[in-house]
């Protein structure tokens, strides 16, 4: 099992009369990508229980997603805001990332770690010795070796890839870095000129690093956006030369460009810290999908038309909404919109207002399942399944179960500073958890949280807020909870 992929057949042709049968080749296939995964479980292992990977990426690792990423950056945007300090960000684009590995330095780091015997040798020539070429009509260009990349669709290239990359961290010495595979952001919180000068020494050691790598990053693409404090902005303003002085430049002397909204794992950050841009942009792309939908599919029966709304349209209207979870009821009203429209197309229920309506199809409101992944996220983190980024406190409570200490607020908090704290993760999150009575957030096993967690829920009313409909409040468990009547907090 030392042989590449690419000449292991060969080495069985020396021995066989005939060439492989295509049935013998996908069984030979199949057995090495079976060992492809022992080496990939067993090297992970290695590096997870030496902490060795860093704690700044969380691409391709268990209990680490875009969420998990985008909770701790914005996390670390809210402290900063509430601290009444600015924070800038760069985003950092590589071209190519994956096929510009250098398998000579790759193999370097991989020995750095203490990889080595016939592990590193399997790695070894699992990269090296590759060779490449393109076939068009018929006609087969020139084979020529691969000298660099990690083997693009395999099992093992992606954490490859991840030691390529997993000291680019040591380079930062000032600002805060996260990653999601080869997608980088530095951060930094501003408070002095100074703060921007370090924020630019680190970003110019980022590119030292990445031209001793030789990865080739696009500097053009670089993005930058400046989440400002309200005193910040006036003073702007007033002095306008403010914001030349947190311009960036790169070596080659390309300015990066400053922008109001940005594309951050598939979410859209707004410079003012607003879940509007992105909601409306959702919800655009949303209906896009709903209306080619309806335009390709003719039948409209109860079982198709939610099989192809929660396959196409939902997921796309969820994509990491515990982060972007809204408070605002426009906001909240414009999403349910989606679900409210759609479901009214499904034979016999035009003329069933929204709140039957859901009962009816056995659905919860858009903003009942968000609340109910924040609940399972913060679940998640006190299991150990997801990293504790945000740095959540929970307390034990011999009557009341397991608790959240929801984090201090300054009284001297400004009315927009106090908003933006009650929208965080970590508060919300924590006040959704602390309805849980004690037999609900004491169980260690997902699937039975999962259904104590529904058998709750059921016994709440969900009345999404809705154009035309009297509401009682803003529907979120929070408020109804506390009403007097309503399901009491244990």
């Amino acid at each position: 099992m030392k042989l590449l992929p690419a000449t292991f057949p060969a080495k069985i042709l020396k021995f066989c009369k005939r060439p492989l049968s295509h049935a013998l080749f996908k069984l030979w296939k199949c057995s090495y990508e079976v060992f492809e995964r022992i080496i990939r479980k067993n090297l992970v292992d290695f590096l997870e229980k030496n902490n060795l990977f860093s704690s700044k990426q969380h691409g391709f690792r268990k209990g680490r997603s875009c969420l998990t990423q985008l909770l701790q950056h914005m996390d670390f945007l809210f402290q900063n805001y509430l601290d009444n300090s600015e924070t800038d960000v760069i985003y950092l684009d590589y071209a190519k990332a994956f096929d510009k590995v250098d398998h000579s330095i790759l193999l370097e780091k991989i020995k750095a770690y203490g990889i080595e015997g016939k592990v590193y040798t399997w790695i070894e020539q699992f990269l090296c010795g590759r060779t490449q070429t393109v076939i068009v009509y018929g006609k087969k260009s020139v084979t020529l070796p691969v000298l660099s990349g990690v083997p693009q669709g395999t099992v093992l290239g992606p954490i490859l890839f991840l030691l390529y990359v997993n000291d680019l961290e040591t380079k930062i010495k000032n600002s805060k870095m996260s990653s999601f595979a080869d997608d980088t952001r530095i951060s930094k919180k501003i408070s002095t000129q100074e703060d921007c000068d370090l924020l630019q020494q680190d970003l110019e050691n980022v590119i030292v690093w990445s031209e001793e790598n030789n990865m080739q990053l696009h500097e053009d693409k670089f993005e930058l956006i400046c989440y400002r404090t309200p005193s910040a902005k006036i003073l702007a303003e007033t002095l306008p030369f403010m914001a030349e002085a947190a311009n960036y430049t790169t070596p080659n002397g390309t300015t990066i460009d400053r922008s109001p909204l940005v594309r951050d794992l598939g979410v859209n950050m707004s410079e003012d810290l607003s879940w509007t841009p992105h909601i409306n942009i959702m919800v655009d792309k949303a209906r896009q999908i709903s209306s080619w939908v309806l335009g390709v599919f003719r039948d409209r029966s109860k079982p198709v038309m939610l099989q192809l709304y929660k396959s196409l349209i939902r997921s796309r209207v969820e994509y990491c909404c515990p982060l972007w979870n809204p408070t605002k009821i426009a906001d909240i009203q414009l999403i349910e919109s989606i679900q409210r429209q759609f479901t009214r197309r499904i034979r016999g229920f035009k003329d069933t207002n929204y709140w039957d309506r859901l009962k009816e199809l056995n659905l919860c409101s858009l903003q009942r399942r968000r609340e109910r992944y924040m609940i399972i996220h913060v679940w998640k983190i006190l299991q150990g399944i997801c990293p504790n980024d945000i740095g959540m406190v929970f307390r034990n409570n011999p009557r009341l179960g397991i608790k959240i200490v929801l984090p201090p607020l300054s009284k001297k908090a400004s009315a927009l500073a106090m908003s933006y704290y009650d929208s965080s993760f970590s508060v919300r999150a924590g006040k959704l958890w602390n309805l849980l009575p004690r037999e609900v957030n004491t169980l260690s096993d997902l699937n039975t949280f999962k259904i104590s967690l529904g058998t709750f829920m059921d016994n709440i009313p969900d009345t999404p807020p809705t154009p035309g409909y009297t509401a009682k409040n803003s529907n979120s468990m929070i408020d109804w909870c506390s009403q007097k009547g309503g399901p009491q907090m244990a």
